[in-house]
């Protein structure tokens, strides 16, 4: 996964971070990530629940299809509404 590196390249790699966003930045940049991470599997998980839901809902309206009233027309009346000078 991490093909070639060795310790001192995880260890150079570590100093660079810290050299780049400086000790105390850093437990806040790993909440974040954290939290972030959570927030992306959440929804990950909710896509997997919602594509099977999605897919008995699917089996259900082909089964019994339902019709919907056109829509009405609509005007522009802005126009015609506003006074002549």
């Amino acid at each position: 996964m991490l093909g070639g590196l060795t310790g001192w390249h995880l260890l150079i790699i570590l100093a660079v971070i810290l050299l780049l966003f400086g000790a105390p930045k850093l437990p806040a940049l790993a909440k974040s990530i954290g939290q972030s991470m959570r927030i992306f599997k959440g929804e990950v998980d909710e896509m997997k629940k919602d594509g099977k839901d999605d897919s008995a809902n699917t089996d259900a309206s082909t089964a019994a299809p339902t019709t919907s009233a056109p829509a009405a027309p609509t005007t522009n009346d802005s126009t015609e509404s506003k006074p002549k000078q």
